[in-house]
């Protein structure tokens, strides 16, 4: 039986702690990256917080790390949760901090409809499906300045917005197995870990493949990989686990529109990165459509 149930005052609380974490994320990320890849930040992240998860592991009475169907099912989110991290880090490479938090941001969109076809509890209503339409429309909007001439750079940045969305879809469908598979039973330390863990062995090769593990390290480096390890990989995401753990899915996207206004804005002020009117139109969609899905029952009200 699923006894998820819809936000109360704590969830919603959080997700704006959350919100914010994420937004801000993306722009240390960049920050940092004249002298650590984004690729080399995110797998020292994810290895350094999978250690600090141990002990939490052992503690944890309800966890069983080595169940074969939770193998199965955890060997297949570290892929995803890594797919879309690595995507994210090689999109910060030719697109702003701010296109990418709203591309990858989209992820409750798809969340939305790929559980759509799969429980009851999460079936969209009509004005849910009008909020996706919206959300696919500002996406369009968004890339609009393909057919307008671009220029190299331009060009550039569109290839970085692709790869952002596609983080985005990768994201979304790390959450829907997650749901669907013995995941959402399990402990929430034991599913995390398997995304920290799986994510470090992957794309810590892959830094190495494809030439981006040179380490300068710098303040700047190791104040963002203690932001990162501390409260992104470890504090944020076993919170975000205990609300999907304990919330219905497609109602956590209540406030998760608030995370690309915090990337925006933190790009702006600590990046100076410029916002194109085509992206800011687009951009209003897609948060419209998130809108509109995760709060289509106080919409009726």
């Amino acid at each position: 039986m699923d006894e998820r149930k819809a936000l109360d005052a704590t969830a919603s609380g959080l997700m704006v702690v959350l919100c914010m974490i994420w937004g801000l994320q993306q722009v240390i990320l960049k920050m940092a990256a004249p002298d650590i890849s984004p690729l080399m930040q995110i797998a020292l992240r994810s290895g350094l917080a999978a250690v600090l998860l141990l002990p939490l592991l052992y503690l944890d009475k309800a966890s069983q790390l080595f169940n074969r169907q939770n193998l199965k099912a955890g060997a297949l989110v570290a892929f995803l949760f890594s797919l879309e991290f690595f995507l994210l880090a090689q999109a910060l490479q030719w697109t702003s901090a701010s296109h990418a938090v709203v591309l990858l941001y989209t992820a409750p969109i798809f969340v939305a409809l790929g559980l759509h076809w799969k429980l009851p509890s999460e079936r969209l209503s009509v004005l849910q499906w009008s909020g996706i339409a919206i959300a696919f429309l500002g996406i369009v909007v968004t890339f609009m300045r393909a057919n307008q001439g671009a220029t190299q750079l331009q060009q550039q940045m569109l290839w970085g917005d692709l790869l952002a969305l596609a983080g985005g879809i990768a994201w979304a469908a790390t959450t829907v197995t997650v749901r669907l598979s013995s995941l959402a039973q399990a402990a929430v330390t034991q599913t995390l870990f398997y995304q920290l863990a799986g994510s470090f062995v992957l794309l810590f090769g892959l830094a190495f493949f494809f030439g981006q593990a040179t380490i300068h390290f710098t303040p700047l480096v190791i104040g963002s990989l203690a932001f990162h390890t501390l409260i992104v990989s470890f504090a944020s995401f076993l919170a975000w686990f205990w609300l999907l753990r304990n919330y219905l899915a497609s109602r956590l996207g209540v406030f998760s529109f608030l995370t690309p206004l915090f990337g925006i804005a933190f790009g702006v002020c600590l990046l100076g990165e410029k916002i194109e009117l085509n992206f800011v139109m687009g951009s209003t969609l897609v948060l419209l459509g998130i809108v509109v899905v995760s709060l289509q029952g106080w919409i009726r009200k």
